[in-house]
Order: C-alpha cells, then structure tokens, then sequence
C-alpha cells in the first residue's frame, strides 16, 4: 500500500509516494535521483549504500522508507559545505588515494564521519572497530585507515 513520506535529504525537503517497506535506499536513488549510495550486497553486509539518518550511519538497503518518515537523510553529496568546500575526511580520503573503483566509496566516507563525530580521536583499533563490515574488493583497506586517522588529525588541529 502506497503511503507519503516525508523526509528532508541532503537538506532538501522531499515527499515521495510510495510503498512503506520500500527500502529506503531505493527511493533516494530512483525516486530522487541521487546516486551516491549504492546497493551493493542488499543484505545491509558491505556498506555500500550507507548513509545517515539524523546523523548516524544506517544501512539504508535494508531501511524500510517509513523510518525515514521526518527524519533527515544525508548522503555522500550532502556532506560538503553549499560552497564545495570537502569535509576534513571527504580530502583525506582524496589525499590519501583510498579509493580505486570508487563504487564503495561513499559507504566507507559516510561510515568514517560518523565514527569521527562520535569519537574524533580514535585509536587504530577504534577506527578498525568502526569501519567493520564494509568490504572493498580493490584492497585500499590500508589507505582508507590512513584516511581516517589523517581526517581525525585535521580535525584535531581544528578543534
């Protein structure tokens, strides 16, 4: 049964009508057109389509829409300032070359900002705790750990 949901992505209020148990990730990329999460396992397993709702990282493939009801969603292109400015863990990521085919990308820098606005100065163990569950099947593992540890420096130095 179709249902109106109301949700604000990216800073944008958005209404979709659509069945209620419809993954959420599926209506942010097919009905809204924004294509940053992905799906990649469908089984909430690999964190490609990883956003945030209300600012903590969810699995939004296996994210009934009707939980996103009022809440507010940001993906991978909601995270930079209005101006372009990148987030400190957006230019790591770049700085460190953590990404190769680039499809899973989003779900490991969306995963990162979360863990760094709960914990802005994690140890190695920490950082390996918070990024579990994701997978990358280019092995940038070790680049996307410099990554983290890079952001969480600049934004020590910020702080």
């Amino acid at each position: 049964m179709a249902e109106m949901i109301e949700m604000t992505v990216n800073g944008r209020r958005e209404r979709v009508v659509t069945d209620a148990k419809t993954p959420l990730l599926y209506v942010i990329r097919n009905d809204l057109g924004v294509l940053g999460p992905k799906f990649g396992c469908g089984l909430a397993q690999c964190g490609a389509c990883t956003v945030h709702m209300d600012g903590v990282a969810i699995r939004s493939c296996q994210t009934p829409v009707s939980s996103a009801m009022g809440a507010s969603i940001t993906t991978i292109e909601g995270l930079a300032a209005k101006d372009g400015t990148l987030t400190a863990v957006q230019q790591a990521f770049i700085d460190e070359q953590a990404a190769q085919c680039g499809y899973c990308i989003s779900g490991w820098v969306m995963t990162a900002t979360a863990l760094l606005h709960d914990n802005p100065n994690p140890s190695d163990t920490d950082i390996r705790k918070g990024l579990a569950g994701l997978k990358c099947r280019c092995g940038t593992h070790m680049s996307i750990l410099r990554a983290v540890k890079l952001a969480a420096s600049r934004l020590q130095k910020k702080a």
